[in-house]
């Protein structure tokens, strides 16, 4: 059975699901979310937002009107229940994989990557994942809970193992998070240095790509959960995505975007703007 096509989506995301190769979807979560909630409203204000935009990427010489993307819209999720969300973004994710096309995933909070990077895993056991974000993310649990957004990429480490999770931009964390980054993932704080380098070293390797947006600077990105200065600016993140553009991209999430934080929409703005150049970055190989 296909999907059904959103009401409303993302920006010329409007292709018919037999003919889409990628598949966009909103995962409204926050049950995690241990300072300011709000990242479950990202999904719609990002598609509200993008008929801001244009569909036209000046710096990629492309156009989403190009791409065949899908946008089903939003998971149901239940409430208080994270193993059953990270159970659903699992299933959903996989189907999208077994019928041939590449899952995009907006969040809600950053747990929900665990759910997409399993199903990713399955098909795909030597992915690599390329993790953009302010923090480590690599607690062994967060006030006892082990599945929290603190401790994501730890929870996906558990499965991938030793010197495939490859982390840019990180500058907050726990000495010990950071004492097991350096023995046990590829490791770049602070901003992007060595990402050209990894993206040489990863080759043809099937990649999921995961971007916490408080990777930017809260002076340009206010409106996060946990904002954190000492970011990235907007134009180093695009650089970034760019130099992505060879990778052998299987799955990717954009996630921690929380809209109440930012009224004044800049935040927002960025989500979409980025977001339309990372659809382009991933399906050039479709154009």
């Amino acid at each position: 059975m296909m999907l059904e096509k959103n009401t409303e989506t993302f920006i010329s995301c409007d292709a018919e699901y037999s003919e889409a190769s990628i598949v966009l979807f909103g995962a409204p979560f926050d049950g995690t979310t241990s300072f300011r909630p709000g990242t479950r409203f990202a999904p719609r204000a990002i598609r509200g937002d993008s008929f801001g935009i244009e569909t036209y990427s000046p710096y990629q010489n492309r156009d989403l009107t190009q791409l065949k993307v899908f946008d089903c819209g939003d998971l149901d999720f239940p409430f208080g229940n994270t193993q059953r969300v990270l159970n659903m973004v699992e299933a959903h994710t996989g189907k999208v994989l077994t019928d041939g096309k590449l899952p995009f995933m907006l969040g809600g909070e950053h747990l929900l990557t665990l759910g997409a990077v399993k199903a990713v895993f399955k098909k795909h056991p030597d992915l690599h994942l390329i993790h953009f974000d302010a923090h480590t993310d690599l607690r062994d649990e967060y006030l006892g809970e082990e599945l929290s957004h603190a401790s994501v990429m730890r929870r996906i480490w558990d499965f991938l193992g030793d010197g495939r999770i490859h982390q840019f931009g990180i500058r907050s964390g726990e000495k010990y998070e950071f004492e097991f980054a350096k023995r046990h993932t590829d490791f770049h704080p602070f901003n992007m240095e060595g990402l050209e380098e990894t993206v040489q070293k990863i080759g043809t390797a099937p990649v999921y790509f995961s971007l916490d947006l408080d990777v930017l600077d809260p002076s340009c990105f206010p409106g996060t959960g946990t904002p954190e200065p000492g970011g990235i600016s907007f134009k180093e993140l695009l650089n970034a995505v760019l130099a992505l553009s060879t990778l052998n991209i299987v799955g990717c999430d954009i996630n921690e975007l929380s809209p109440p934080y930012d009224p004044s929409g800049i935040s927002t703005a960025a989500a979409c703007k980025i977001l339309r150049e990372v659809l382009l970055v991933i399906g050039n190989g479709s154009l």
